[in-house]
């Protein structure tokens, strides 16, 4: 069995012997701790922080992340508090275990919100030390290594979490090794006879390619050693998620996918990768558009290697990838290459630009978690944000921007700045202007267009797809709908305190904050939004504040609120005036308004059946009238009997484009074999706009009766 003292021979080689010291102290600290605590498995507890201490020392983690691997379950499984650990080990030490420990003191409604939680959590300690993560990593790692002791319902919640989230965070940061073991350990917990059949087909596979492999690396290692390039020739193996992904999403049997033979050729410096490449290049025919220089444009995750895909012998496909000593540690280590190189006292441009692009990440993640609803929704934008293929893009300086396959414009935007996605209204790709949502490609220049007072538009939500546009459009729309409930929670206010012949201006100051302190709220703020989103009553608010004023009901309270006089509406007020779609109100139609709760007022038709139940009480009924000042168009449903002949649908069309207007739908359903039934949705101005366009229809030849469609 591993030892402590293992562990320590181990660190011997990069580690001063005292910092060695500190990590075996807070081993036996650990021991004590977790004393009478057995694994599921029935190992004594203190082999797994053992054993994650033992993946950091692989990775050459300095002394700290060591002692918190020691120590990362005590505070969660043990009765030693966060306060005491910094007492015995200091406070980065219990910084990085609290960061660790998941919430245990909290009672969640499920495992769901439980994990969000808890990765909310832990993404504030990694904003503060990025080395929580790759604790948490090693700690995942073994975790997955030792599933087999659990209930498979378990087994599979834990994998389907790993592969969704920490594998991808371990891409992302491009810790290679843990990526590859979290995913296959993952696939063979949800699949494991899938895994076992796969598993078993790639070792047949290696026995009978096995000279074939021999041949083609004997080869390229002979030309590079004519041409005097330094440079060692490996065979790469394709992990078991990797080939069953290929089999799945590209529909190819399983010998086609082990078809390809694959390469790395490590060199030592970036000069040779590319005079390497020439010469692979000049040994086997390339395959066009199969070419990727990722040293010039790096991965997201600071990855850097030269692809290339070659015509082998019989046409056999040859993937190699060509990268320096420092790539090929920075591919498989990723953001720990930075404690790699600091480990032996010399800094590192590769470990060190990990470093921070780690650092810019995890401010986005705070970023994202700032606009998000709740924990649910911010671990929904971390899964979506995780996704690792990515495209390349310039900005009109020539700056290099890294966004998901598929982003748009609207994406590249607020990747730029939040503000600049929030005022976006057109742009320019490659100086020819372009669609807002207008799916990006590589190699791209784009300009965006912005202007003052410009908003986000909900219908981005459906085309948009980086984590962080998406939160930052929610956001930027929730505060939308927050600032229009204000105004309109004013407007109705001080409609109902006209009434009682006073304004919310005209209130002494003493008065409302008497009020706020009686219902719980912070600010005036707090009380108009709540007015204007119907979750309370503008008459009732101002009742209860001339009471307060006065001492007692004023009498003009009880002429209620059909005394005051009508709201103007105009169409455009925002997000907390909405038009019903039952009755399809109209400029010019009698209209009236009720309180939707957290919605603001939706108007009807005074006619509108939906209205009835809400007649009885009418503190629930606002009066409205139209603006003379309208510019929007509103939606109004017809349904036209007429007889079924050919080109109805265009002679309908081009009849209501000529009255001005525009078809939103359009449903013809048969009632027998002479007779139809139009169904017909318009975009009309006012009700005299749609008096028109009826009489433009009646005076089609066997068009019989048109009704307006509206309860």
């Amino acid at each position: 069995m591993f030892t402590i003292d293992d562990l320590a021979d181990r660190l011997g080689g990069y580690l001063p012997p005292d910092e060695i010291q500190q990590v075996k102290r807070a081993f036996y600290y650990a021991e004590q701790a977790h004393d009478g605590q057995r694994r599921r498995s029935g190992e004594p507890y203190v082999t797994h922080p053992l054993a994650v201490a033992n993946i950091l020392a692989n990775m050459h983690m300095d002394h700290q992340s060591l002692m918190s691997a020691m120590l990362h379950d005590v505070i969660e499984d043990t009765g030693v508090s966060k306060e005491a650990l910094a007492e015995q080990f200091g406070k980065p030490v219990a910084e990085l275990v609290d960061g660790v420990s998941k919430l245990t003191q909290i009672t969640f409604e499920d495992k769901a919100v439980a994990q969000a939680e808890n990765f909310q959590k832990m993404v504030l300690a990694m904003s503060r030390d990025i080395r929580v993560i790759i604790v948490k990593l090693a700690d995942r790692l073994h975790n997955m290594r030792t599933l087999g002791a659990l209930r498979p319902e378990k087994k599979r919640r834990i994998a389907r979490e790993t592969l969704e989230i920490y594998a991808r965070i371990a891409s992302r940061l491009g810790i290679n090794t843990i990526r590859v073991e979290l995913e296959d350990l993952s696939f063979q917990a949800l699949h494991p006879m899938r895994a076992e059949r796969i598993k078993r087909a790639v070792s047949s596979a290696r026995g009978h390619r096995r000279s074939a492999i021999r041949q083609i690396q004997t080869t390229l290692q002979k030309s590079l050693d004519d041409e005097g390039l330094a440079g060692t020739v490996v065979g790469r193996q394709k992990h078991l998620l990797s080939i069953y992904k290929k089999m799945r999403d590209q529909r190819k049997p399983f010998a086609e996918i082990m078809d390809v033979f694959g390469f790395r050729i490590i060199t030592e410096d970036v000069d040779s990768c590319y005079r390497i490449l020439g010469v692979v290049h000049n040994l086997y025919k390339p395959v066009p558009g199969r070419f990727k220089d990722y040293i010039a444009i790096p991965k997201a995750n600071g990855y850097q290697s030269l692809h290339t895909t070659l015509f082998g012998s019989g046409g056999m496909p040859i993937e190699v990838q060509i990268r320096t000593r420092e790539m090929e540690a920075m591919a498989n280590n990723g953001i720990a290459a930075h404690w790699l190189y600091k480990a032996g006292q010399t800094d590192h441009p590769i470990a060190e630009g990990s470093h921070a692009r780690a650092r810019e990440w995890v401010k986005g993640l705070l970023e994202m978690q700032r606009h998000a609803g709740d924990s649910l929704e911010f671990i929904e934008h971390v899964k979506n944000d995780l996704f690792p293929d990515d495209i390349y893009v310039f900005t009109p300086r020539g700056d290099i921007m890294e966004l998901p396959q598929g982003a748009t414009v609207i994406d590249f935007a607020y990747a730029v700045h939040t503000d600049i996605g929030n005022s976006c209204i057109a742009c320019r790709i490659d100086r020819h202007l372009a669609p807002l949502s207008t799916r990006l490609e590589s190699g791209q220049t784009l300009e965006i267009i912005t202007a003052p007072g410009a908003r986000p538009n909900l219908a981005w939500l459906n085309f948009v797809v980086t984590a962080k546009a998406r939160s930052a459009i929610r956001h930027a729309l929730k505060h939308q709908q927050q600032t229009e409930a204000v105004q309109l929670g004013r407007r109705l206010l001080n409609k109902a305190l006209a009434d009682f012949e006073t304004s919310l201006e005209e209130l002494p100051e003493s008065v409302l904050p008497e009020l706020l302190d009686e219902l719980t709220l912070k600010d005036e703020e707090s009380l108009l939004e709540s007015i204007g989103l119907g979750t309370r009553v503008a008459l009732v608010v101002a009742r209860r504040l001339v009471d307060l004023l006065h001492g007692d009901m004023a009498e003009a309270g009880e002429r209620g609120l059909a005394a005051q006089g009508p709201i103007v509406i105009s169409g455009g007020e925002g997000m907390v005036i909405k038009f019903a779609r039952c009755c399809h109100p109209l400029p010019g139609d009698p209209v009236v308004g009720h309180l939707s709760v957290g919605k603001g007022i939706v108007v009807h038709r005074t006619e509108c059946r939906n209205l009835d139940e809400l007649k009885s009480d009418p503190d629930k009924l606002f009066a409205l009238e139209w603006s003379d000042e309208i510019s929007e168009d509103f939606p109004v449903a017809l349904r036209i009997e007429i007889e079924s002949r050919r080109g109805l649908v265009a002679e309908l069309a081009s009849l209501v484009t000529d009255a001005d207007a525009n078809i939103e739908r359009i449903g013809i359903e048969e009632r027998d074999a002479r007779l139809s039934i139009v169904h017909l949705t318009l975009a009309v101005r006012d009700r005299v706009h749609l008096a028109r366009i009826i009489k433009r229809i009646r005076n089609l030849s066997h068009v019989g009766k048109i009704t307006r469609v509206g309860n």
